[in-house]
């Protein structure tokens, strides 16, 4: 090491091994540090605001417990209606047993199927109220 670090180091060194000594501007404590209590009023204040802690805590829980709800009945909701969705496309796309003799029969111009093209009933009964 060299010469000034040794020197900064000695005088760290008595600097910090001297006694303390006390402030010379303070008055000595006339009162004992065991009749030194903070009252009445300072349990009431620490009281009010543990009080007042807890029941923020008790406030805060029940928000975030009623939002992660709300999040999950949407979640619900949403796939609900996912399903419904591709329930009602699967159904779209999906052949019922009679309709592929219904479609035959519109195809073809059966008479006998209400709503056909080649039902006649409704022109007749259209013409017949005129």
């Amino acid at each position: 090491m060299s010469a000034l670090t040794d020197s900064v180091l000695t005088v760290t060194t008595r600097l910090l091994a001297q006694p303390q000594t006390p402030d010379p501007t303070l008055p000595p404590s006339t009162i004992p540090d065991e009749a030194v209590t903070p009252g009445v009023w300072g349990f009431v204040a620490i009281a009010f605001v543990a009080i007042a802690t807890v029941l923020i805590v008790v406030d805060m829980s029940r928000r975030v417990r009623r939002t992660r709800y709300r999040g999950e009945v949407r979640e619900r909701i949403q796939a609900e209606r996912d399903e419904a969705a591709l329930a009602a496309a699967a159904l779209d796309d999906e052949e019922l047993p009679g309709d592929a003799d219904r479609r035959a029969r519109y195809v073809d111009g059966d008479p006998g199927t209400p709503g056909d093209p080649g039902d006649d009933t409704e022109r007749r009964r259209r013409e017949g109220d005129s």
